[in-house]
């Protein structure tokens, strides 16, 4: 019996409007089905994009600050939040419209509803004109993930906030508390750092971004402690109490406390995989997340999984948008490749940012390579001296023995687009003298990226 779709997918966001488009170019007939009445997913109205346009209008406002320094005179310049919500939401609409526009060149079918799979290539789905079934060979879920809640502190919206709850605030917070030292608590620490409020990051691990190369977690402390953030790592929360003017944070080992207007949990991302009906096709989750092989097959026939619901981290939109398209072309018989986790970037756009790929130092010395590094300073880069963006550096970590690259972290002014160079180069086994025999335009930031190749031969020419 002819089914209803080669393949449903079910979730909206990077890794699922993206297969979407793929599945259609190969020419599958597919279904993007979303519980939201827009298309994107977290990513797009929750997460990636509203928070960057949002850290856009902080650097832009501490730009201004600083601008006396380069000769142009300006009063000082004042934060306008309900203007800043509205270019983040421009910015979020624009992009939703886009996706609904590539649908329509793809055929693609977008279904407004919740999607479940009822059994071996059925999926129920329920709207506002009720429930129903549709057959299929594929079903591909993509449904991401929330922010993770902790029973410390339950979030309220007002008081006690998610990333999601943080995104609509209208009001600049006087002192933020932010809880968690990943990428969403520094991305948030510095964007209201530079709002004015007084921010008091605390983090649990000895240093922010534990998931960094342990000098660039360093940089980005010294660089938040330098604009009066005040962190807090190696710290455990015990107890949060609202207060008439906020909240009050108990810790482990101390009677000290802290005070603040509000505080924002950021202690990382749940899959949501609830009520998926994953059990009709004899799935189960180990702690919310699905097994999958390389290319994104679950043991389950004709049922597959990318992004924020699988085990294989990371867990970023880059990676599930890559995941998303190797599954459907896996579907269709076409040619593909699996996504490599040790080949996918890191990007925290925090002042200064970070980009990374590959091992980090300590990680490259515990799998046994003999390892050699290369560091440049923004400092020695003409280009980083004429924007004042001097903090941070590139560090490159390589095999000794091959000369390949392992690894690249980059801490300083735009590192989340220059670390794609090296994204290029892990992808190809690049060697360190590939990357400073390759002629890089003076004067650009990318200079550092040749500079930190040589000065891992022990050869910096400008450093």
């Amino acid at each position: 019996m002819a089914q209803d779709y080669d393949v449903i997918v079910i979730g909206s966001g990077p890794g699922g409007y993206v297969a979407g488009i793929r599945a259609g170019q190969l020419g599958l007939k597919v279904a993007v089905v979303e519980r939201d009445p827009f298309y994107g997913g977290t990513c797009l109205h929750r997460g990636c994009i509203p928070t960057k346009a949002l850290l856009h209008t902080a650097t832009v406002l501490d730009e201004i600050r600083e601008a006396g320094g380069i000769g142009i005179e300006v009063a000082e310049p004042r934060l306008d939040m309900e203007k800043a919500q509205k270019n983040k939401q421009k910015v979020v609409d624009s992009n939703a419209r886009g996706i609904v526009g590539l649908f329509k060149k793809y055929k693609v079918e977008g279904i407004t509803g919740s999607g479940k799979i009822v059994g071996p290539g059925k999926v129920e789905v329920t709207g506002e004109g009720g429930a129903k079934t549709l057959t299929t060979q594929n079903v591909l879920v993509a449904t991401g993930s929330v922010p993770r809640e902790i029973p410390i502190a339950p979030s309220d919206g007002e008081r006690i906030l998610t990333s999601d709850h943080i995104l609509q605030l209208g009001r600049v917070p006087a002192s933020l508390a932010v809880l968690g030292g990943g990428a969403v608590g520094t991305e948030f620490a510095s964007m209201f750092t530079a709002f004015g409020s007084k921010v008091t990051l605390v983090e649990m691990l000895d240093r922010l971004l534990p998931a960094e190369d342990e000098e660039v977690s360093k940089e980005v402390q010294k660089a938040f402690r330098k604009r009066g953030i005040e962190v807090r790592t190696g710290t455990k929360l015990t107890g949060v109490e609202t207060t008439d003017g906020g909240v009050r944070l108990s810790f482990e080992g101390t009677d000290d406390k802290v005070e603040a207007e509000a505080l924002l949990v950021a202690v990382g991302r749940a899959p949501y995989t609830e009520g998926l009906g994953l059990e009709s096709v004899g799935l189960e989750t180990q702690r919310g997340y699905l097994e999958v092989d390389a290319l994104g097959r679950t043991k389950a026939d004709g049922v597959w999984a990318i992004g924020d619901v699988i085990t294989r981290g990371p867990w970023l939109a880059h990676k599930a948008s890559a995941e998303g398209i190797v599954a459907v072309e896996q579907m269709a018989g076409h040619p593909t490749r699996p996504v490599d986790p040790k080949r996918v970037p890191s990007v925290v756009f925090t002042e200064p940012e970070v980009g990374s790929i590959g091992l980090t130092e300590a990680a490259a010395r515990e799998a046994g390579y003999d390892v050699a590094v290369g560091k440049f300073p923004f400092a020695a880069i003409g280009k980083a001296k004429i924007e004042g963006k001097s903090a941070g550096f590139f560090k490159i970590v390589r095999d000794k023995k091959y000369d390949e690259v392992l690894g690249v972290h980059i801490v300083g002014a735009h590192a989340t687009d220059l670390i794609a160079e090296a994204c290029a180069a892990l992808q190809v086994e690049a060697t360190t003298e590939d990357l400073f025999r390759a002629v890089h335009a003076h004067p650009t930031l990318a200079e550092g990226m040749a500079e930190a190749a040589h000065a891992s031969h022990g050869a910096a020419i400008h450093f």
